[in-house]
């Protein structure tokens, strides 16, 4: 009974968020039980371009330290904004939610060249937190019931909690870096003056993973119809 449960909690949450979400969690498993190792999933650009080690690329987001308190609080916060974006603005647009993870990571990847960071996992949290709480202006928030703010100024109180923790801000800063670059050009420039829409989706992902829309216009052959040919109707003889 609990499994069923579990198993019906789980397929409920959309696709890209329980995708990535796993594998964050199997990742950290898998290092708890020391079948790898954070040596072989974390940043390196000479292991990746020179020894071809493509794979950093992408587990270096999906590893956020051993399980403990920094783990938990980063995977709540990645669960649930990515959920309430997917849910929210990105509903029905799974592609074009896959294009932002794709280009949030190649605009992170890139500045991670040029900062000593070995994990981007956490700021690409705070990329997602950012685009949500940019959407969402008007969202009243409550931090652990000691601050009361606006959705807008949550990267940034999450920032400060980080510097009470003693931890770098340099990660803090890299995720509302590139989710303002990708605010700024998905939802602000497409409205200015002379502006317009310079990400776009490529079609290949729209494939993948949007369903196509059923056409209002569209009459069905009579075999598409729901039970198929009209066998045995017709006029009746000598009527």
């Amino acid at each position: 009974m609990a499994y069923q449960t579990f198993r019906q909690e789980y397929l409920q949450v959309p696709p890209v968020t329980r995708a990535y979400t796993t594998a964050c969690v199997l990742t950290t498993a898998a290092v708890q039980l020391e079948l790898i190792t954070p040596f072989q999933l974390y940043f390196n650009p000479e292991l990746i371009f020179k020894h071809f080690q493509v794979w950093r690329l992408i587990t270096n987001y999906l590893f956020f330290g051993p399980v403990g308190f920094n783990f938990l609080f980063n995977m709540i916060f990645l669960y649930r904004y990515c959920r309430m974006l997917e849910e929210g603005s990105f509903r029905g647009r799974t592609a074009d939610f896959v294009f932002m993870f794709l280009f949030g990571g190649l605009l992170m990847t890139l500045f991670g060249l040029f900062v000593n960071l070995v994990f981007l996992g956490q700021a690409f949290t705070i990329m997602l937190v950012y685009v949500w709480s940019r959407r969402n202006p008007y969202v009243r928030m409550n931090f652990f019931g000691l601050l009361i703010f606006q959705a807008p100024f949550l990267p940034w109180v999450l920032m400060g909690f980080s510097l009470l923790l003693g931890n770098s801000i340099i990660v803090d800063l890299l995720g509302i870096a590139v989710g303002h670059i990708y605010f700024f050009l998905e939802d602000v420039f497409p409205n200015q003056p002379g502006g317009g829409r310079l990400l776009r989706t490529p079609s290949v992902l729209k494939a993948i993973f949007d369903t196509p829309e059923e056409d209002p216009n569209y009459n069905p052959l009579p075999e598409e119809r729901p039970g198929g040919f009209a066998w045995g109707e017709g006029q009746r003889l000598g009527g």
